[in-house]
């Protein structure tokens, strides 16, 4: 969706008449907010982060860059001066909600939904990736560890910067 936003503005981004960071400031007023929608409930797997990372190179098309001028995406990052990524960014909002939740009171439907047991039987084959496997995956903790890290905010966030950092 925030592709289709992205071309949609094309004459602005080939623009040499505006500047740099007047192309900045638009694409965080105007495309983070389509990207970063709901972007706390959805699960991440490996190819979504590399689709993520992949739509992240917009910032090629701000600056004019093209494929065979042989830049490094980190050196475009770093031009821009761009300290986190997409991918990280939407990790650091999904381990933010899982904290929100965690907080609640013991009869919320959200925090019921997210730590509870769902009865019945699954399907044959591989389960599919749930929300919690990959937060249980990011803090390297068990669901019911990172529950309890959740309760106390400031711990909680120390973790989670700790965790999306990158290595």
């Amino acid at each position: 969706m925030s592709r289709s936003a992205m071309d949609k503005l094309q004459r602005i981004w080939t623009n040499r008449n505006i500047t740099k960071a007047t192309k900045i400031r638009l694409v965080k007023a105007l495309m983070f907010p389509i990207f970063f929608y709901a972007s706390e409930t959805c699960t991440l797997r490996e190819t979504e982060k590399k689709r993520i990372d992949a739509l992240e190179m917009w910032w090629r098309r701000l600056l004019g860059v093209t494929w065979n001028m042989y830049r490094t995406n980190e050196s475009i990052l770093d031009e821009l001066s761009i300290k986190q990524r997409l991918s990280s960014a939407v990790q650091v909002r999904i381990l933010s909600f899982f904290g929100h939740v965690s907080r609640r009171n013991d009869v919320s439907i959200e925090r019921l939904v997210v730590q509870g047991k769902v009865e019945g039987t699954t399907a044959r084959g591989r389960s599919p990736m749930r929300w919690t496997d990959q937060v249980k995956a990011t803090i390297e903790a068990p669901l019911h560890e990172c529950a309890r890290k959740a309760t106390v905010r400031e711990e909680w966030r120390s973790i989670v910067k700790r965790a999306t950092t990158p290595r």
